[in-house]
């Protein structure tokens, strides 16, 4: 489970575990996995943590959350965790008199930062400098750090001091960048979310253009930075991964505006285009000659636009094209687009808007009761410069839904039933 910061992992897999208990007790929580299933009934239970050394998802604290009054989302998660679920299927057609199957289900929370690693692990310093560079000559908070960067000299010498200065300050300008204009395109991601430990001596580097001593320096910590990424995904944790969930909040990004659409746009195109590696046969000769495991295979990646319940049902297939429209490649992995609301919270409404009917939904917003909204059109495709001359409008704060029948029959949901259907197609 990854995806771009803020996009609701935590509350997709509040919600996964919710609704896959619930159908496991006989309540219609998932129905396009239900047909999938054909009639056989499954059952599920919380997997026991046994001597895992991964700090497991906080599943009852967020269900919690959502069953208080008022009801709260499920706090944002800041570190790797998992989720684990033990399913048993009874088999279908003729082996239908074997004993059933036994399936261990592991959801692991892969940062959203993370993911915008990837690329680095075919991508040289050099230039993986220049796009960063390029991007920041627009940002106005960008200003100190460029001002430091383009103060030294190409061929400046190696040194330890500058190093830390310019780590310091770009580290705090990726910062600034997430927290006050929104967004979503920063590299490296553990610049923002630090792995857990202390923090090695390669950590400290940033982007420079040249060919110096300090060049130098800065493009051996890039290096290693890269393999400990990759190694990551090598490891007993990453490497067991053999399918992927990437969630996107399109509709904020919208809202935002048409720099902070193009940040999202290139951030996930960057992400999707990574993933190849998975499967490259390159990767896999070249980690044998260094004797080392070749690369995880996945198999397959489900895109997920969220917070689609923000739109009315009939702009829904719009989101999910634009989804499709921004991450598509050409690749060997089994993909599927959706436009998922993993914790609904509103229900479709008409509204009159300019002297015209609109398709609004209708949903309770913190500090204000019952309201009606309608953002806007949605476009099927990253739009063109005459969108956003009507802009997008910002969406409401809505509250999350109320829990039905004491936390027992799930959480309204949109669409997560098609994309655990998909997820789960091989193994059911």
């Amino acid at each position: 489970m990854t995806g771009l910061a803020r996009a609701g992992k935590t509350a997709f897999l509040t919600s996964l575990a919710a609704n896959l208990l619930a159908m496991g007790a006989g309540q219609p929580t998932l129905p396009a996995l239900a047909a999938r299933l054909g009639g056989r009934r499954v059952s599920v239970a919380l997997a026991q943590s046994g001597a895992s050394g991964v700090p497991r998802f906080d599943y009852g604290a967020h269900l919690d959350a959502l069953a208080a009054e008022p009801a709260a989302w499920p706090a944002r998660t800041g570190a790797v965790s998992l989720l684990a679920l033990d399913v048993t299927v009874p088999r279908a057609g003729l082996a239908g008199q074997l004993p059933p199957r036994r399936l261990r289900l592991e959801f692991l929370d892969y940062p959203g930062e993370w993911l915008l690693d990837l690329p680095l692990l075919r991508m040289s310093f050099a230039d993986w400098s220049e796009g960063v560079l390029r991007r920041l000559e627009n940002q106005p908070v960008a200003k100190d750090f460029l001002t430091f960067s383009t103060a030294l000299p190409g061929d400046a010498a190696r040194d330890e001091a500058l190093a830390a200065t310019g780590h310091r300050l770009y580290r705090s300008l990726l910062h600034r960048l997430r927290d006050e204009a929104g967004l979503a395109y920063l590299q490296p991601g553990r610049f923002l979310m630090p792995a857990p430990g202390p923090e090695p001596p390669w950590i400290g580097f940033f982007p420079l253009r040249g060919r110096g001593g300090l060049a130098g320096l800065l493009e051996e910590r890039y290096a290693a930075y890269a393999n400990a990424a990759r190694q990551d995904l090598l490891s007993p944790l990453f490497g067991k991964l053999d399918r992927l969930v990437v969630l996107a909040d399109l509709l904020t990004a919208l809202a935002s505006g048409h720099e902070g659409f193009a940040d999202t746009q290139a951030a996930l195109s960057a992400a999707s285009g990574a993933l190849r590696w998975q499967s490259s046969w390159m990767e896999s000769v070249t980690a044998l000659l260094s004797l080392r495991l070749p690369p995880p295979v996945i198999g397959r990646v489900a895109y997920a636009a969220t917070k689609a319940d923000h739109v009315a049902a009939r702009q829904r297939g719009n989101l999910r094209s634009l989804m499709k429209a921004l991450t598509e490649r050409e690749t060997e992995m089994a993909s599927a687009w959706f436009a998922i609301a993993s914790i609904r919270c509103t229900e479709d409404a008409a509204w009159q808007l300019g002297g015209r009917s609109v398709s609004a939904v209708r949903g309770r917003v913190a500090g204000q009761g019952v309201a009606l909204s309608y953002p806007g059109e949605v476009p099927d495709q990253p739009p063109d410069d005459a969108f956003w001359t009507h802009p997008f409008f910002a969406l409401p704060d809505f509250e999350p839904t109320r829990l039905p029948h004491a936390r027992r029959a799930g959480i309204p949901q949109i669409e997560m039933d098609a994309l655990l259907a998909f997820l789960l197609d091989d193994v059911l």
